[in-house]
Formats: C-alpha cells, sequence, structure tokens
C-alpha cells in the first residue's frame, strides 16, 4: 500500500472548489451599465434576461424569481397545488425540490432512482399516482435530463402537472430537444456554481399563458396593475392583491449579470464537456470507481461530475477518502443525501428504507471538480489526486 507521503506529494497550494462562477469584464460592464442608470429593480433589464431565456430553450415565456427555491413555489403555486395535494419527486436532489411542496401544504411522494442515471426512475412512478397526485417534479441530477419524454407521457395519461426542476442542466438537451422546450414548468437556476450566475436568482420557462401570468403575480406579493385583470379600475395608480404572494423579484442588476453570462453559455457547457471527457479517459480502466452513465437520448451539460468508490474495492470509509482527497487540497463534495433521512422529514414520518437505491447511491458518491473556469492544470491535479488516494486506497487482493 501507497505511504502518506506519497500521497501529500500530489498536495495543491490552493483548494480548488468543485464548482465557481466566471465572471470577465463585459459581465461587470453590464452590471456597472445598471448601477448608472435609472432603474436598479422592476427595470428593463428583467425583461432583457427573461427573454434571452426563453429565447435559448424554445419557451413562450420566462419569469424570473430571486433564486431557484423561489422559482419552484411559484411553479407549485400555479399549478395549483394545495393541503391535501401529493407531488412526487426524487430524493436524490437539493432540498428545494420538495421544501416547495411543504411550503404548499402538500406531502412531496419520494420515488427511488434508476441505478444508473441518478434520476427519478420512471417505471416506478405510475405506482405511486392516485387520487390525490397532483403534480411531478423531475430533476435533471447532475445536468443530465430526466427521461422526460416518457415522464411527460405518464404525466399526460395522468393529468399531472409537470414540473422540471433543471437548476442542473440548464444548456442540455434530450432527444435533440433543449431542456425547458419539454415540461409544463421548467425551473433554472442562477446560483454562482451553475451553468451561468445571476449571484442568486432562478426562473420559470412554460408555454402556458394562465401559469405565466400567475408567476407574475406570485412573485410581486400576489399584485397586478394589468387592467386586463383588475376587478375594477379606480385610476392610473390602482392596484389589486388577487392571491397571497411572495416578494420573489430579481433585481435587474442580478439581471443585466444574467443578461451577459447567457452569451457565454454555449461555450461555458462545451468547456464542462471537455473536462468530462479528459477525466473519463483517465479513470476508465479502474475497477471500482464507478464513473457517471449517460442515458442514449440525453445529453448532459454537466453541472456535476459524481464518481462512486465502492466500498467492497477499498480499505477505508467513503469519509477517508473523501477526506484525503480534500488534503491534496481537491474540493471534493458529496450530493446528496437522500432528503428524506433529514432530520425535519423523519419528524414528518419519512424513514430511512424508503428508496434502498438512493441510499445505497449516497454511501458511496463523491463529486469532483467540474466548472468551465479550470485550467488544464486544475484538471491534471485533480486526476493526479485521484489516482494517487486510489492506489493508497484500493484493496490490493482484488
Amino acid at each position: 500500500m501507497t505511504s502518506n507521503n506519497d500521497i501529500q506529494h500530489a498536495t495543491r497550494t490552493t483548494m480548488l472548489p468543485y464548482g465557481q462562477q466566471w465572471l470577465d469584464d463585459e459581465d461587470i460592464a453590464a452590471v456597472v451599465k445598471v448601477l448608472k442608470g435609472d432603474f436598479i429593480t422592476q427595470g428593463p433589464a428583467i425583461q432583457e434576461f427573461e427573454n434571452k431565456i426563453a429565447t435559448y430553450v424554445g419557451a413562450k415565456y420566462s419569469v424570473a424569481f430571486t433564486n431557484g427555491t423561489a422559482a419552484l413555489h411559484a411553479a407549485c403555486f400555479a399549478a395549483g397545488i394545495g393541503q391535501g395535494d401529493e407531488v412526487i419527486t426524487t430524493p436524490i436532489t437539493f432540498l428545494a425540490s420538495s421544501n416547495c411542496v411543504l411550503y404548499q401544504d402538500a406531502t412531496p411522494v419520494f420515488v427511488d432512482i434508476d441505478a444508473n442515471t441518478y434520476n427519478i426512475d420512471p417505471s416506478q412512478i405510475e405506482e405511486k399516482i392516485n387520487a390525490d397526485t397532483r403534480a411531478i417534479i423531475a430533476v435533471d441530477f447532475t445536468g443530465q435530463p430526466v427521461e422526460i419524454e416518457r415522464i411527460a407521457k405518464i404525466a399526460k395519461q395522468h393529468n399531472l402537472v409537470l414540473i422540471q426542476d433543471a437548476a442542473h442542466s440548464l444548456g442540455a438537451d434530450y432527444a435533440g430537444r433543449k431542456i425547458g422546450a419539454w415540461a409544463d414548468m421548467t425551473m433554472f437556476s442562477f446560483h454562482p456554481v451553475k451553468h451561468v450566475t445571476t449571484g442568486e436568482g432562478g426562473v420559470i420557462v412554460t408555454d402556458n399563458e394562465q401559469y405565466y401570468r400567475k408567476l407574475i403575480q406570485f412573485r410581486s406579493h400576489g399584485m397586478t396593475k394589468d387592467p386586463n385583470e383588475l376587478l375594477k379600475d379606480e385610476g392610473p395608480w390602482y392596484y389589486e392583491m388577487q392571491s397571497l404572494g411572495y416578494n420573489y423579484r430579481m433585481t435587474d442588476m442580478q439581471a443585466a449579470l444574467g443578461a451577459s453570462q447567457m452569451d457565454k453559455l454555449d461555450s461555458f457547457v462545451n468547456r464542462r464537456r471537455e473536462i468530462v471527457g479528459k477525466y473519463n479517459q483517465a479513470f476508465a480502466d479502474l475497477p471500482g470507481l464507478v464513473l457517471p452513465y449517460q442515458h442514449p437520448d440525453a445529453h448532459s451539460s454537466w453541472h456535476l461530475y459524481v464518481t462512486r468508490w465502492l466500498p467492497e474495492y477499498f480499505d477505508g470509509t467513503r469519509k477517508e477518502i473523501f477526506e484525503e482527497l480534500r488534503d491534496l487540497n481537491i474540493g471534493v463534495h458529496v450530493h446528496y443525501i437522500p432528503v428524506y433521512l433529514q432530520p425535519y422529514y423523519q419528524e414528518l414520518g419519512y424513514a430511512k428504507g424508503l428508496c434502498p437505491i438512493a441510499e445505497q447511491y449516497y454511501s458511496s458518491a463523491i463529486t469532483l471538480p467540474v466548472f468551465p473556469k479550470m485550467t488544464d492544470e486544475d484538471i491534471d491535479d485533480v486526476i493526479t489526486a485521484v489516482k494517487s488516494v486510489y492506489s493508497h486506497r484500493i484493496k490490493k487482493e482484488i
């Protein structure tokens, strides 16, 4: 077995994060232009950004929000999800994908993942559908689209609203169609580790005008000034609160940054795919290290690169492997703890063992860095570190 000293020689001098934004002078200039203008919120930059998103993904409407969680909350509201309803989703996702259901006093129903893609398993969805089921929130984990065509057929057959949580998959496509053109509503996120960033931010795209109008109201206290929507009109100052909404408005500063970033989206995605190609080639012949599988109809935009370190192949735990990689200044992470294992969800009555494939996946997953600002030297550092820890931990009798 390789000694700890053999591992340490590969250490970087700085920590390489698993994800990071890439801002340039054009992005900065776009924000400064807004700061010098008349509107820093509720101005024209919002619509410009929304139009860029809608045009890129091929949707009729786009509504921007303060963050992706707010956008999902809005989608649940627009879908009419409420008390007594059930919404089907996956446990391998960020908390927001099911929290948004709880915000509407409805019940998340978790369906296990496919053992290869780590996305929700379409073959298990229908057995969870009942008279209370109102919607499906399908999550594109790591940037790989769910089997959206298959899931859309299930949703249509059972008259369910289909919401695609595409926080990870801006720039991806399925069966040749951009993500954003498939579901009743699709959410994209603009957190700094995502494909483009607005600092914090999210958007819902849709082709449904009714959903669009509900989304617009919901992000601004349930309020409207549109003469076509008012129940009465007392004058130019008049507005009406027609539902209980929230202040989920994005600022013009964020929107200007997002519009500038969108001009670079394709190059960002292409770089992510290049990095993944280098990883796949470097790690292809390492038994026990499971690389990401890609569904033949899905073209991932690679928000995350998740490896699995099968425990039967290694001396030491996943935690020890994780810490050794961190000691080498490789900012590995774990995505995600199954949502229903969180203490809050346990108090709601969800129990361990609910989704065994998801739990098995979680026990061995380690996310490696992948983001477009990575240099070739950064990529080499990750490869060297992984191989070093692998060599140190692999059981010699295997």
